[in-house]
Parts: C-alpha cells; sequence; structure tokens
C-alpha cells in the first residue's frame, strides 16, 4: 500500500480518496513492528478501551457502519450492543494486530472499488441521527476525519507502548 497524501489529480474524487488512503494507511504505519502484547495495553487510566488494536478494531467497524449500514442501508451485524455500545473497542485485543489489520485492508480495498463505481452525489440509504439525508461525498469526509483523529490516539498510544514515534 502506498502511503501518500498528494493525489495524481486535485478533482473533488481524486482529493477524497487520496486523503482517505493516506489515513488509512497511516494507521498501518503507526503499527508497523507493534506486539501484540503493547498493541493491547490501556495506559491511560482513565480509558480501559484505549488501546492501539481497540481502535484500529473500532475504525474497520466505523467504515463498516457508515458504508454497508448507512450507506448500502444493510443490516447491522456489527460487534457492538445496547449493553456494550463499545465492543468493537473491547474485543480488539482478543485479537492478533495482523489480523486485525489484514480485516481492516481487505474491506478498506471492497470499499474503495465501491466508492470508485459511484457518483460522489450518490445518496446514503439511510438519514444519520439528525434526521439529515448525507451523500457519499460527506460519507468519505466523516471517514477521513474520523481516521485521522484516531490516528493521534495510535500515535500517542504507540510512543507510550514502546517509544517509537514518526509520521
Amino acid at each position: 500500500m502506498t502511503r501518500t497524501d498528494m493525489p495524481a489529480s486535485f478533482d473533488e474524487r481524486a482529493m477524497l480518496t487520496t486523503f482517505l488512503d493516506y489515513a488509512r494507511a497511516t494507521v498501518h504505519a503507526k503499527c508497523e513492528g507493534l506486539s501484540d502484547e503493547d498493541a493491547g495495553k490501556a495506559p491511560l487510566p482513565g480509558s480501559p478501551l484505549m488501546t492501539i488494536s481497540g481502535v484500529v478494531s473500532h475504525l474497520h467497524w466505523v467504515e463498516y457502519s457508515w458504508m454497508q449500514v448507512m450507506f448500502l442501508g444493510e443490516e447491522d451485524h456489527g460487534p457492538w450492543t445496547e449493553e456494550d455500545p463499545d465492543r468493537e473497542m473491547r474485543i480488539g485485543p482478543d485479537i492478533p494486530l495482523a489480523q486485525l489489520l489484514a480485516d481492516y485492508e481487505a474491506q478498506c480495498d471492497r470499499y474503495r472499488k465501491l466508492v470508485a463505481s459511484l457518483d460522489l452525489g450518490t445518496p446514503a440509504k439511510r438519514k444519520v441521527r439528525s434526521g439529515k439525508e448525507v451523500e457519499l461525498r460527506w460519507i468519505i469526509m466523516h471517514l477521513i476525519e474520523e481516521t485521522a483523529r484516531h490516528n493521534g490516539h495510535i500515535d500517542i498510544l504507540r510512543e507510550m507502548a514502546d517509544g517509537v514515534t514518526g509520521d
């Protein structure tokens, strides 16, 4: 996977998809060489679910939720429940980091192909909580924001786990 934030062209689609892929690739870059043990550490006393594995699992399921459930209108088969709405974070440390990353990348590849086949103005099948309708372009922008924000969390957790820093 190539990690670049420079699109091949400067049209809206190229910029949106390039920045989303850059943020996705950054997840992988920040996890490179990390042990499963370190990926499962929760070093913040006030945030026991904040582990690198939990964040990677969360990112996988966030994309699933936005693309499969909200955009395509499919039934929600995510790991969360009403009793445990953050379960995707909780189960992350129980799954090897390499598997989490491979599953995330395979899913991202499916969504890349889906996005490439559709107009950015295609409306989502479901409305957001506020009742507003959103388009594919909004979902992509939201995923950029979500992934970039969580890359910051992974960056801090990685430094706390083994001292590794980087972009």
